[in-house]
């Protein structure tokens, strides 16, 4: 390796060092400023960080220290048994989350925050060394820019709740690293590897990574490429790049696929552009908007992106290219049919602007193109000066804009015009340039940061971080642990809605944008409740679901334990024609799924016999209710995005215990009496037909049968697609997994493989004979 090379790979991996350690200091600096857990009394677990992410991390954590209940494809502890692959492809498949194994276990809010941390320190690096590798020009100022991307608004203020997200911001640079590769036909097998990385690790973010890579390539094509068949040779070498490396990800991208066409519908709602005045204001920092795109880039960055079409260094048809893409990826965040194109043409729940991290790349390449010609003269930078400042004017008018954003902003764009242009000037040290705009970007990102979490904490759910209460709760569930004999429930009211993955147990709450159709409506129809619109199904606190699920330990919100005896995983149906829920009545539902009678009711007085034990089903109700002699019980319903779960009241006095609602009462509800006699009959005459023997694994059950046995094996877990029974694909009875038995078949064999991972093994296989002949035939060349 010659000299300069090696000298140029040194000071690249200066500004990549450099940039990880000025992103990493901002952030902490903001987190520390807003008092944010680690660094003070506010915690950091809101939505979907506390509810989801959190919870599977915690899973991750368990998978690696062999402590989860099932393994990589079958996840035994939440839902009753759900697929866990898709989940996996969706919120753990990232390198980085692997970190969380070197962490004690209830160390895991700290252990997601660090992974948090490094993916955004790791995206600025990533850039500052793609700056490096695109154009030659000043290490330090490469990764201050790769810091300014790291540090954009939506990543400290919206991917920093999202930690998946954040490897879309690692894909940016790296996709773009790939597109450079193929411009110079260099490097095939390590960009198809590149490619697969950033696929798998977050495939939707790297969906909108790969968008505005290819629009970056084009204009890089466009400007240094001539003649058609040049320029489609370059754009061949990287579609055959992307497409194989993306072909490589298909065991998992396929599963997450399918199972998110197979989820339970989740909340759709058409898309609306922000006004102008709001769109200019998230360029300033100190602001927050969840239905804005967070558009903040350090100004020192901006001052260089906006000089770029006043940059005479710059041959004229660079500098409309360049400032023509920032335009167009700009418009294309309030256009519609762009919009939908970068959301893979669905607009998302929550947050409608997820692509903006591609629009803040793009500005520091732009940037960079500017700087790497030379430093803009005094009246370029003056010229990209008035571009600020009518971007703050046009901003005037939106509410989002802040005092302090606009000092910050006027501050931080005076003080980076004077370093760019004393950096200009011959005969002077860098170093001064350097510490200013360093001090610019760490301010305003530190700031916007921390007023990011001010939002946050006060606009969304919020959930505790791990505590003492986390830790007993853990102790007790553990100590009752009796898998797979019964399953232990993390019981009601939830910490979380993965409880089951965070604190342990093998309960019915579920959350995850995957949370399967089958077993939302399933366990609706037996009187579950729901939050998020139906995708976080509730654990169902009844005696009748808990033998019918195998529920053997309930954990109480005091710490105690309720145990019961029940039924095993596999019980026995007699023959018999499919028999289909019906809408009106979740008791008469569980009824027919136990095939008894052991309900009285429902009882229209709202009086339930004495010594029977009373269950009330408001799915429309919001407040509370109670019996006459007993305490007051909340049920939580604002429909559509709540649904009120089937709620025990308590043992019935009889006349005493009369209902009362202590708000107006709901159009639909019903009080039925549970005749615990009945029940405990009920599980005694299926105990009697149960198999002489069952077996659990890590993705599937058998079960052993007494000979002669006719009628239908069922198994405790949701009939989601993916079982196959004795060779075929498993039936449904009611929701579960059933199985016929003729009298002649003496075993039931289940297992468990998620749809899509076969076709998509046969895909990467495939890809990687297309790679491989790749390399082979670029060998032979040389």
């Amino acid at each position: 390796m010659s000299t300069p090379h090696r000298s140029r790979r040194r000071t690249s991996l200066l500004g990549a060092v450099l940039a990880a350690l000025t992103t990493a200091a901002a952030e902490c600096a903001g987190d520390a400023l807003a008092r944010v857990f680690p660094y003070g009394h506010r915690h950091r677990s809101v939505n979907d960080l506390g509810n989801q992410f959190v919870p599977f991390h915690a899973h991750l954590w368990d998978l690696l220290h062999g402590r989860a209940g099932g393994g990589m494809l079958l996840n035994w502890q939440s839902g009753y048994g759900t697929s866990l692959l898709p989940d996996y492809g969706t919120y753990l498949s990232s390198p980085f989350a692997l970190l969380v194994g070197l962490f004690p276990r209830g160390e895991i809010d700290l252990a997601v925050y660090v992974v948090t941390v490094l993916k955004t320190a790791a995206a600025g690096a990533a850039t500052a060394w793609l700056l490096r590798t695109q154009r030659r020009g000043p290490w330090w100022a490469a990764g201050l820019l790769g810091a300014s991307y790291a540090l954009c608004g939506w990543s400290v203020i919206e991917a920093s709740y999202n930690p998946m997200w954040l490897d879309g911001l690692i894909a940016f640079p790296l996709l773009c690293l790939t597109g450079e590769w193929a411009l110079r036909g260099r490097r095939p097998v390590a960009g198809a590897a590149v490619v697969a990385l950033c696929w798998t690790a977050n495939f939707y973010t790297a969906y909108m990574a790969t968008l505005g890579a290819a629009l970056v390539l084009l204009v890089w094509v466009v400007l240094t490429r001539d003649g058609v068949r040049e320029r489609l040779r370059v754009a061949g070498r990287a579609a055959v790049t992307t497409t194989s490396g993306a072909a490589l990800s298909a065991p998992v991208l396929l599963p997450v696929f399918l199972s998110s066409k197979q989820a339970y519908p989740g909340w759709s709602k058409e898309f609306r552009p922000v006004p102008a005045a709001d769109l200019l204001a998230r360029l300033l920092p100190a602001t927050y908007s969840f239905s804005s795109p967070a558009l903040f880039v350090g100004t020192g960055t901006l001052l260089l992106a906006a000089a770029l079409p006043f940059h005479r260094a710059l041959p004229p048809r660079v500098r409309l290219w360049w400032a023509g893409l920032v335009v167009a990826v700009l418009l294309s965040l309030q256009w519609t049919p762009t919009h939908l194109a970068w959301h893979v043409f669905a607009t998302p729940n929550g947050s409608p602007y997820r692509q903006t991290f591609v629009l803040a790349g793009i500005v520091v390449i732009a940037a960079w193109t500017a700087l790497a010609a030379g430093p803009p003269r005094p009246a370029a930078l003056a010229a990209g000066a008035g571009v600020l400042a009518a971007v703050a004017l046009g901003a005037g008018p939106s509410g989002l804009a802040t005092g302090w954003g606009y000092a910050l902003f006027g501050a931080g764009a005076a003080l980076a015009a004077a370093a760019w242009a004393a950096h200009g000037r011959r005969g002077r040290p860098a170093w001064p340039a350097a510490w200013a705009l360093a001090l610019v970007l760490v301010a305003q990102a530190a700031a916007t940061t921390a007023y990011g979490h001010q939002g946050t904490l006060r606009g969304l759910d919020d959930y505790p971080s791990w505590g003492p209460a986390h830790t007993a709760r853990a102790r007790a569930l553990a100590g009752a642990e009796g898998w797979p004999a019964y399953r232990t429930d993390p019981g009601r009211p939830a910490l979380t809605g993965n409880d089951p993955l965070l604190l342990g147990g093998e309960g019915g709450a579920y959350y995850s944008s995957h949370t399967p159709d089958v077993f939302t409506r399933t366990m609706v129809a037996l009187g579950a409740g729901w939050t998020s619109r139906g995708r976080n199904v509730q654990s169902l606190d009844n005696p009748v679901t808990d033998a019918l699920f195998a529920v053997g330990a309930r954990l109480r919100p005091d710490g105690t334990l309720t145990r019961a005896d029940t039924l095993p995983l596999v019980t026995l149906r007699p023959p018999g024609p499919p028999p289909a829920y019906g809408e009106e009545s979740p008791f008469a539902n569980q009824e027919l799924l136990l095939g008894a009678r052991v309900y009285e009711g429902p009882v229209a007085p709202g009086v339930c016999r004495a010594g029977t034990e009373a269950f009330l089903w408001a799915p429309q109700y919001n407040a509370t209710a109670r019996l006459a002699d007993g305490p007051a019980f909340r049920l939580n319903s604002t429909p559509p995005r709540n649904r009120a779960a089937l709620q025990p009241m308590g043992a019935s006095r009889g006349a005493s215990s009369a209902l009362l609602f202590d708000a107006p009462a709901p159009a639909r509800w019903q009080l039925s009496c549970l005749d615990r006699a009945r029940l405990d009959a009920a599980v005694a005459a299926l105990r009697a037909s149960a198999p002489v023997a069952v077996r659990v694994g890590a993705s599937g059950i058998g079960a052993t049968f007494r000979p002669g046995t006719e009628g239908t094996a069922v198994l405790a877990a949701p009939a989601i697609a993916g079982w196959t029974c004795d060779g075929r694909p498993a039936g449904a009875r009611l929701g579960l997994v059933a199985v016929p038995l003729d009298g002649r078949t003496t075993t039931v064999d289940c297992s468990f493989r998620p749809p899509g991972l076969l076709p998509g093994i046969a895909l990467a296989a495939v890809a990687l004979a297309v790679v491989a002949l790749r390399a082979a035939r670029r060998r032979l060349r040389r």
